[in-house]
Parts: structure tokens; C-alpha cells; sequence
């Protein structure tokens, strides 16, 4: 391999967008990816199912502003056709109990709002969330583990609140992992290629790894913040204490997801789309939820994250296909066993895979400000962080993943700063 102008590590979101904007600017380009594959966390298998399935990064958030929506094909939008239904105790609520579980999650976040001007410099989300009503744990359920991967008690105030999304939320039909997979085709992307160490020192940097070396003017490190805590990549001179702190700030939570076909022709009385939740009574409880038929395929999908997710992880696809059948008997009772296969799930394993470590990031309570740490250039610039834990807007998506590598691969390749956008 020739010594580029810039070296990128990792092929995930991130390191594709970093890898393209260097060649939009004529610059040499050498991404070092770890994984035999492109894509990170963003993983679409076809095989097992029949069909598209992405095993981490699902939807494209906010699409009318996510970077990613004009460069995807057959992308569907998930709202114009998401249905909801709830179980309380084993039966479907009702419209006014729907009702009363709407104004109860905007409670939620109105009193999150509200509470963000006096709150405690170090106060997490658990500090103001509404407690006591009969919805209240369901909304921090959804709110913590199935949406932010983690618990309430975990994420900053702040950060939660600067990170919310809005829809639209778009599905694509071969998934975001082909997405990255095919935005990655022509990059000069070597595999099997893990950086074991990482010298800054200058006048450039230099990385080492079973690939041998390869030197550049400039490098963008897109490794997920829990493989960086792990010490994974040996940087030298270490990193900066700042730096550091930064990074054990932002550490990644576990949403894991399953997917499980249809062994008939019985379709749970659920439409395409459909999604299927219950109340539950803490919000640590390992409930799972689930969207059926996406597509019209004949397979759902179910998510079980946070500690529930931590505590499950060693079991692998096995186990969590265990509990899945659990929680779709409270449902459907043998039927449920009947019309799924559960024998031949497919299933995400990012909380034991070695290039993850997790899902995706949050902010500790009082370490809003690490996001910016991270992303801060260090040695002039020759070396810089980049994904998603270092987005200010759009963390723990493929989207935040996607502008962060952009922004910094142009700000390494030119000699003013970049920066965010306010």
C-alpha cells in the first residue's frame, strides 16, 4: 500500500463518508478496516430470512435533513404506515387507554424540557422523568433501554435532550447495511486490517498493524468508543487526558434485535409494519417489542435493549430466541410458538463482537461536553475522531455517523478548521 494523504480507520459510516469526501477533493485515500466486511454497526444478511435484514442501523432518522436520504434507493417511510399495538396483562388497550399512553409520553418529554434550564450541571434524564402514573415506566422503558439502549439513570439531561429526533423515519428495502456496502464498492478499502497501534507524533502519522505500516499526511479514527476504552488501538504518544476522558463518557449501550420467519401461513393478526409492545411496570423490565412483516416479508423483527440486553448477550441468538417466544406467548399463547420459527433466528451480537462492544453511545450524566472533546483535532490536526458518539445533533445514528466523518476528513484536508454547524 502506498502512504495516501489521508488514512481513515474504519469502513462504518463514518470512515466511507471520510474516505469519499477525500476523494471528492482529489486527495489519496487508504481506509483500514478491521471487519472482513464495509458498514460498522450498519448490517444487512439476506440469507437467512429470505429477505434484507439489517442487524444494527435500521432506519434513516429524520430524513428530511439526514445526509444519507439522497443517496438511498427504495426508501420507505415507516410513519405513513406504523401502527401500534399494546398489550396491558395479556390484552390489547384500548383506544382511550392509547390515548391516555400518548398524552403521557408527551408529559415525558415536556417535563424534560421544562426541567433543562435549572437542573443540576451533572443530572441525568431519571432525575426529571415523570414517575407514579400508570404509563410512566412504558414511556421510560421506550425512552431508556429500546431507544437509547441504555437506562434513564445513565444518559446526561442535556445531551438527551440535544440529541431527539424527529421523523421522518425511513425503511429501506435492502437495508442500510447494503446501503454503506454500496456507497463503500470503489473505495480503496483494505480488509482483515486491524490498527494495533497509531503514532502521531509527526510531522504525519503512522499505523501499524498484521497489514505491516503505512504512513499518511493525516488520520480519521472511527472505531467505536467502547473498542477505543478497551485500548484496542495503542496510541503513541497516548492520547491527551481530555481526550481520554472523553471517551470513557461516551460509552456505548446494547440494543439487541432478532429476527424470526414465519413457519405458515398464520400472521399473528398483525398487519405489515405493525408493531406490538406491552406496559410493563418498571422500566428495566426485559420487555421486547416488535415490527411485523416489514415489506410484506414473511418475518418480524423484535428488539430487547439495556441491561436486559447486557444480561442476555452471553447467551447469544439461542437465548434471546428463548425470550422472545416468551414474551410473544404472553400474547398469543401456543399460537405464537406455532407460527414462528424460533429455532432458526437470526440475531445481532454487537455487545460480544470485538469491533463494537455495543450499539451505540450516550453522554453520562454531567459529560454532555465529551462529544465536542472527542471530536477536537489533536497534533494539528493529524489526527482526528470521528462517528457518531462525536455528533452534537445526531449521535447514535448512521446519519450523525455519516457528517461527522465528512466534516472532519475536510478539515483534515484543508488547512482551516471545520466545524459543526450551531
Amino acid at each position: 500500500m502506498s502512504d495516501p494523504d489521508l488514512l481513515v480507520i474504519g469502513a462504518g459510516a463514518a470512515g466511507i463518508a471520510a474516505a469519499r469526501a477525500a476523494r471528492a477533493a482529489g486527495r489519496a485515500v487508504r481506509v483500514l478496516e478491521a471487519r472482513d466486511r464495509p458498514g460498522g454497526r450498519a448490517w444487512t444478511e439476506s440469507a437467512t430470512l429470505g429477505a434484507p435484514f439489517d442487524l444494527g442501523a435500521t432506519w434513516l432518522h429524520q430524513a428530511g435533513d439526514n445526509p444519507l436520504t439522497p443517496l438511498a434507493r427504495d426508501a420507505f417511510d415507516h410513519d405513513a404506515v406504523r401502527s401500534h399495538r399494546c398489550l396491558i396483562g395479556g390484552r390489547p388497550a384500548g383506544a382511550a387507554e392509547m390515548a391516555e399512553y400518548d398524552a403521557a409520553y408527551a408529559a415525558f418529554h415536556d417535563r424534560l424540557r421544562a426541567a433543562r434550564a435549572t437542573a443540576a450541571p451533572d443530572a441525568a434524564v431519571a432525575d426529571h422523568a415523570p414517575r407514579g402514573g400508570f404509563w410512566d415506566a412504558t414511556v421510560a422503558h421506550w425512552e431508556g433501554p429500546v431507544i437509547c439502549a441504555a437506562p434513564l439513570a445513565a444518559m446526561d439531561l442535556r445531551d438527551f435532550l440535544d440529541t431527539q429526533l424527529a421523523g421522518p423515519n425511513l425503511l429501506l428495502r435492502d437495508g442500510i447495511g447494503g446501503l454503506l456496502a454500496g456507497l463503500a464498492a470503489e473505495l480503496p478499502v483494505t480488509y482483515g486490517a486491524p490498527v494495533e497501534r497509531l503514532s502521531w507524533s509527526g510531522p504525519g502519522v503512522v499505523a501499524e498493524g498484521p497489514f505491516g505500516r503505512i504512513a499518511a499526511r493525516a488520520a480519521i479514527v472511527t472505531a467505536p468508543t467502547a473498542v477505543l476504552a478497551a485500548g484496542a488501538i495503542r496510541f503513541d504518544p497516548p492520547l491527551p487526558a481530555e481526550t481520554e476522558q472523553a471517551i470513557h463518557d461516551l460509552p456505548l449501550g446494547l440494543l439487541s434485535k432478532i429476527g424470526l420467519r414465519a413457519a405458515g401461513e398464520d400472521r399473528l393478526d398483525l398487519a405489515p409494519f405493525a408493531g406490538l409492545e406491552r406496559r410493563v411496570e418498571a422500566e428495566d423490565e426485559a420487555a421486547m417489542t416488535f415490527i411485523a412483516w416489514p415489506f410484506g416479508c414473511d418475518h418480524v423483527m423484535g428488539f430487547l435493549g439495556g441491561e436486559a440486553a447486557w444480561a442476555l448477550a452471553r447467551e447469544g441468538a439461542a437465548g434471546l430466541a428463548d425470550h422472545a417466544r416468551a414474551e410473544l406467548r404472553r400474547a398469543y399463547g401456543g399460537r405464537a410458538a406455532a407460527a414462528l420459527r424460533f429455532d432458526r433466528p437470526l440475531a445481532s451480537d454487537w455487545g460480544r463482537d470485538p469491533w463494537a462492544r455495543g450499539a451505540y453511545s450516550h453522554a453520562r450524566p454531567g459529560r454532555a461536553a465529551a462529544r465536542a472533546a472527542l471530536a477536537r483535532p489533536l497534533g494539528g490536526g493529524r489526527l482526528r475522531f470521528a462517528g457518531e458518539a462525536c455528533h452534537p445533533r445526531l449521535a447514535a445514528t448512521v446519519a450523525g455517523a455519516w457528517e461527522s466523518g465528512h466534516i472532519a476528513a475536510w478539515a483534515a484536508l484543508q488547512p482551516e478548521d471545520v466545524r459543526f454547524k450551531p
